[in-house]
C-alpha cells in the first residue's frame, strides 16, 4: 500500500494500507491522541479494485487479513467509513481471544453497563450521552468479554454517530472531537465521535459487568425483566465469534446469563431513556 497508518486500540493493534492519501489523513485526525502501532494484530486495505479506480471515479474496496467476497465499494469520499468498517471486520471475523457482543459499553465505578440490541435501537447514542455524563466509555461497537474472567475489555473506537444522533451530540461535545461528516452513506449520514482523553488513557483498565441492558427506541416509555432463556438467545444472535469459540464462548455467555441482571427499556426518546438508565443503575 502507498499509504499507512498504525493504531492500537485496546488489546487490538490496526495497520491501516491505502492506495488513496485522503482516508490515511482522515485516521490520522481521528485517532491523533491514541497510541501508535508497529506490530498490528490485524491489517486493513483500502485499494482499488481495478487499476483505474485510483483516479476514474474513486472507488474503495476493503481488503485485509480478513474480508467479505462481494462487498461493494464505497467512493474515495467516504474512504474514513470503510476503514472503519475493515477495522470491524477484522475484529468480528478473527478474534478468538474474547467473546465477542455487538454491543455498546461504558464504566462507572468498575462496574460496565452493557447495551445490546439491533441496528436503530438507539445503544451508540445513549453511550455517547453517558460518556459526557461522567461515565467512561469503553466500546461503542463490541463488548470483549474475556471467557475465563468474565471480565470485560475496552475497546473504546470512534463511536459512530448516525442521522439525528448528529446533531443531539453536536450540541453536547467540542467540536473538535467530531470526524468529518459523510452524507448518504450505506447506514445513512454518519460523523464519528472521539472518545474523551480518559477513556483513551484508561482503554488497559476491564470492568466487570454489572447490567445488561436491551433498548428499544421509538416505544412507549417501559422496563421489563428479561428471563434467562431470552437472554441466553438476544447474545448468541448479538455475538460473531460465539461459535467459534466453543466450550470457552458457552461459558461466557452462561456466566453473564446467571451473574448479570438483564432488562429492556422502551423509550421514546433520548431524556427519557437517560432517567431509566439512572433509575436501574441506582
Amino acid at each position: 500500500m502507498r499509504h499507512a497508518f498504525g493504531v492500537r486500540v485496546g488489546p487490538f493493534g490496526f495497520r491501516v494500507g491505502s492506495d488513496w492519501r485522503a482516508p490515511i489523513a482522515a485516521l490520522e485526525r481521528l485517532y491523533a491522541g491514541y497510541p501508535g502501532c508497529e506490530l498490528p494484530d490485524a491489517t486493513v486495505r483500502l485499494e482499488a479494485a481495478r487499476p483505474w479506480r485510483r483516479w476514474l471515479r474513486p472507488a474503495v474496496t476493503i481488503a485485509g487479513d480478513w474480508w467479505l467476497p462481494g462487498t461493494a465499494p464505497l467512493p474515495l469520499a467516504q474512504g474514513l467509513l470503510a476503514a472503519e468498517m475493515g477495522m470491524n471486520l477484522q475484529i468480528a471475523l478473527g478474534c478468538r481471544r474474547f467473546l465477542l457482543l455487538h454491543a455498546s459499553v461504558v464504566e462507572r465505578g468498575g462496574r460496565a453497563l452493557v447495551m445490546t440490541g439491533e441496528s436503530g435501537s438507539g445503544k451508540s447514542t445513549l453511550a455517547a450521552l453517558l460518556s459526557t455524563r461522567g461515565w467512561r466509555l469503553l466500546a461503542d461497537e463490541f463488548a470483549l468479554v474475556e471467557p475465563a474472567t468474565g471480565l470485560v475489555h475496552p475497546f473504546p473506537r470512534p463511536i459512530s454517530l448516525k442521522n439525528a444522533s448528529i446533531v443531539l451530540l453536536a450540541g453536547a461535545v467540542p467540536a473538535a472531537r467530531l470526524g468529518p461528516l459523510m452524507i448518504g452513506t450505506p447506514k445513512g449520514d454518519v460523523r464519528h465521535l472521539v472518545p474523551d482523553a480518559d477513556a483513551i488513557a484508561r482503554m488497559d483498565e476491564a470492568a466487570m459487568p454489572a447490567l445488561l441492558l436491551f433498548p428499544r427506541f421509538g416505544a412507549a416509555r417501559a422496563i421489563r425483566p428479561v428471563g434467562p432463556g431470552e437472554v441466553f438467545v438476544r447474545l448468541t444472535q448479538a455475538s460473531t465469534n460465539y461459535h467459534a469459540l466453543g466450550e470457552p464462548g458457552f461459558d461466557a455467555l452462561l456466566r453473564i446469563v446467571r451473574e448479570v441482571p438483564a432488562r429492556a427499556i422502551d423509550y421514546p426518546d433520548t431524556a427519557s431513556a437517560l432517567a431509566l438508565v439512572d433509575n436501574l443503575w441506582r
